[in-house]
């Protein structure tokens, strides 16, 4: 059985997206938020032998894994004890992208692609961006990285490019949400024009991405109001030309992406 297991590398954050839990406390866990240590890393990826389930890691939950003094570290370690998948099959990773420099792409790019990594393990990198415009990302994630967190993330599109490699995927996410609805199609406009302009192959969705390619898509914001914010989504996404799902039932129909 594949299972999701997140082994958050620490659970603090360095924005505060209104539409997360982890901004509204000051203990995301009941406890006060630290970072894992080196050894406990160790000890849990040397355990995930032990497991007979196919393991999908994911070094995040409510925290910002990137922010991790030790993140690169810990994530080539992760890949160099994995060889033929015998730890875990896939690995997933989500960022704000806000810290994620040059060198950090170039190492992702290259354990992606690397010789001694299965090409279904590393498939994707989820980019919670969910905005366009520098007010609009200020007013949804709290502080002013809007210009920070584009650069960062079309450097990686680039450098990814120049490296001649195919994974990992780029999964491009917008919650849609009242405060930013009305840029969904400025989102996607200025996404396209870059992974047409690098001749990617790409995907506009309305849900969680399900095939190997790049892809923006916009995601129902989950809320107390869960009909008002199904209704907005399947307006705005209607707006793009894709089709929203006509039942509830249907929503998240890739949620193995996460």
């Amino acid at each position: 059985m594949a299972i999701n297991l997140n082994l958050e590398l620490t659970d603090h954050c360095n924005i505060k997206c209104k539409m997360c839990s982890q901004s509204l406390r000051d203990d995301a866990h009941g406890a006060p938020k630290r970072f894992m240590a080196w050894e406990t890393w160790r000890s849990m990826l040397g355990g995930l032998a032990e497991m007979d389930d196919e393991i999908h890691l994911c070094p995040h939950w409510l925290g910002e894994p990137t922010i991790h003094p030790r993140f690169d570290e810990f994530v080539e370690y992760a890949f160099a004890v994995n060889r033929d998948r015998r730890l875990f099959h896939e690995f997933k990773l989500h960022t704000n992208a806000v810290v994620f420099g040059e060198d950090r792409a170039r190492l992702l790019v290259r354990l992606a692609n690397a010789p001694t990594t299965d090409p279904r393990c590393f498939r994707f990198i989820h980019f919670s961006i969910d905005a366009f415009s520098g007010p609009t990302y200020s007013e949804v994630k709290g502080v002013d990285r809007r210009e920070q967190v584009f650069r960062n993330v079309e450097r990686f599109l680039e450098i990814r490019e120049a490296m001649g490699a195919a994974r990992p995927y780029a999964h491009l996410a917008f919650v849609v949400q009242p405060d930013n609805a009305h840029e969904a199609g400025a989102f996607m406009a200025h996404w396209a024009r870059i992974l047409d302009r690098l001749g990617r192959p790409w995907t506009p969705t309305w849900d969680w991405p399900g095939d190997d390619r790049d892809a923006v898509y916009f995601r129902p914001l989950n809320c107390a109001d869960q009909d008002a914010s199904d209704r907005l989504h399947a307006s705005t996404v209607s707006s793009l030309g894709l089709v929203p799902p006509e039942r509830s039932s249907e929503r998240l129909r890739a949620a193995g992406s996460f």
